[in-house]
């Protein structure tokens, strides 16, 4: 839990946190995270500004028989990109910020 003890100890570095805020915020804006569907047939790449960077299709899956089984790879592979940066963005944040945040993302 985060507490008064901390939010002292955070406004007493505010330089520093705003220096490691704004690093952190650069290394998100530069990561690339791949995000695979569970047959690792579909890999999706997105950006750290949540730009689609590029997507990978095995092409096994390229059969109008498949449709349905592509479909559903690329909403895995995509939901799997956006854990993982939401992960790395609490993983940044928190190195940043000395508090732990992973429970406060939604």
């Amino acid at each position: 839990m985060f507490g008064f003890g901390e939010m002292a100890g955070l406004m007493k570095n505010i330089g520093t946190l705003q220096a490691n805020l704004k690093q952190a915020k650069a290394e998100l804006q530069t990561a690339v995270v791949t995000g695979k569907d569970p047959s690792e047939k579909v890999a999706v790449e997105l950006t750290g500004s949540l730009q689609v960077q590029a997507v990978h299709i095995d092409p096994s899956l390229l059969s109008p028989e498949n449709a349905a089984v592509l479909e559903t790879a690329c909403s895995a592979a995509m939901q799997s990109a956006l854990v993982q940066f939401k992960e790395l963005s609490a993983q940044k944040l928190s190195a940043a910020t000395g508090i732990d945040i992973a429970g406060m993302m939604p």
